[in-house]
Order: structure tokens, then sequence, then C-alpha cells
């Protein structure tokens, strides 16, 4: 914890001198109370770097396709020369991501992580896929990670701005 709280500091403190007036100062606070409210409820001082990183991957306002790659990145593993995610890494990220709808009441069971393990693995014979699968699969929306291209999309549409008038 407080490894991450040093890290959060570095970068949020980054975040201010890029954009002046737009970043609360309490932010890695912020950030870090709700980390630990996922990670770490049972107040042992330790929550695992990969599943802060896929949180705040999740968080960013990074664009989808990133956020995926990201993904892959933090949870593949090295087999010669290619990075794979395997059926565990691939659970282990799915139980990770489920923290962040569950802090809010949203989550889902252990179930619907193996079921979307399952269909992310359908027609795989291996026991791992290449980067190219992983991104296809989330890219077709799959109902435990429904959340995030969701909050993607709200926060783009933010941006909006257009001319008509309402009447």
């Amino acid at each position: 914890v407080q490894q991450i709280s040093g890290m959060l500091t570095e970068l949020f403190q980054r975040a201010r001198l890029e954009k002046p007036g737009q970043v609360d100062p309490r932010a890695a606070d912020f950030t870090l109370s709700l980390l630990a409210a996922m990670y770490d409820r049972s107040g042992t001082g330790y929550i695992k770097a990969r599943s802060a990183a896929a949180a705040l991957i999740a968080l960013s306002g990074d664009t989808l396709l990133a956020k995926y790659r990201a993904f892959f990145q933090f949870y593949a593993v090295p087999v010669g020369k290619m990075a794979l995610i395997t059926r565990s890494a691939l659970r282990s990220l799915l139980s990770d991501l489920n923290q962040i709808p569950a802090i809010v009441g949203e989550g889902c069971s252990l179930s619907c992580v193996e079921i979307a393990a399952r269909s992310c693995f359908h027609g795989v014979l291996n026991s791992a896929i290449v980067e190219e699968k992983f991104v296809s699969w989330l890219r077709s929306e799959p109902a435990v990670l429904l959340w995030i291209p969701t909050c993607y999309r709200l926060s783009a549409t933010a941006m909006v701005s257009h001319q008509a008038r309402c009447k």
C-alpha cells in the first residue's frame, strides 16, 4: 500500500503539472482509499500491484483499445518470444476488474467470471491465447465487462457539445 501510495502521489503530481487546476490535491488519497476498499478489505496493508494497475487502467480516460492492450500486457505470461494470456490469468484479470463494480454493489459472482473465461477460450485448443484473440473478445463486449465500454462512452459523450437548441 505504501509503494502504491507513493506511485499515486507522483502520478497525480505530474497530472497537476500537465493540467493545472483540474486535479484535486486529494486525488492520490482518494484513489488509494478506493483501491484499498476494493483489494484490501481486511486491512492487511497489501494490494497486488497488478490488481491496482488493472483498476487504474480500467478507470483511466484512455481509449478502449489502449486499455485492452494494457490489460493483456499486465496479465500475459511470456512464452518464448511471445506473450500469451492463460485461462488462469484471464480469471485473475476478470476477478480483479469485477471488484470495481462490486464496490458499488454491482459485481457478479465467480460463476460469471468462469462463464466469461470459457467464452473467451471458446473454440481455442491451446491453453493460452494471443493478444489479438484477447482484444477481439473484449471488443465483443462480454457481459461481465460491459461496464468498461459503457463508462468509456459516457465519458466520451461528456465532452460533446452541439449548437442545437431545445424548445
